[in-house]
């Protein structure tokens, strides 16, 4: 896979069907098209897919939200990365740091100051990622997935 080009590009309403696909082959977190079609109206900037030849192979959906700073005590305004799944045939070739990276971009234009996600304890590969870009693991959620594995909440700010 090595030198394949990819272009990443904002999600559009025809795209919604292969990114349930994606995140169904991906990820054992699934959502309903109603809840994809929700970011895609609100937050569009900030939903993501990559493409492979015309072929949707990722995605990232983020959004923007206001709570308390994971870095101090104040009310903010921080993006929150929902989901992000790339096919396993096109990893490992930078599709799922550049959908961060322009996921974190664009969040800033949403006017977000810091940025969290959480991933399951046990994939390493995603919290190496994470790490690669600057977040920190601020807390850890015990039970939060259906299976009952614990959460990392890794956050960085903007």
């Amino acid at each position: 896979m090595s030198g394949k080009r990819y272009t990443i590009r904002m999600v559009e309403l025809k795209d919604i069907p292969v990114v349930m696909d994606i995140n169904r082959k991906c990820l054992p977190e699934n959502y309903t098209e109603s809840f994809f079609i929700q970011h895609y109206k609100k937050f569009p900037k900030a939903f993501l897919v990559a493409e492979v030849d015309g072929k949707v192979v990722g995605y990232i959906m983020c959004r923007v939200e206001h709570g308390f700073s994971n870095f101090k005590f104040a009310l903010t305004k921080k993006g929150h990365v929902i989901s992000i799944a790339v096919l396993p045939e096109y990893r490992r070739i930078g599709i799922g740091y550049n959908l961060m990276i322009k996921g974190m971009e664009a969040l800033k234009e949403y006017g977000a100051t810091e940025v969290y996600l959480e991933v399951r304890v046990s994939n390493y590969p995603a919290i190496h990622l994470y790490e690669k870009l600057n977040y920190t693991i601020v807390n850890r959620i015990h039970g939060y997935y259906a299976d009952g594995e614990d959460a990392y909440v890794m956050a960085r700010q903007l």
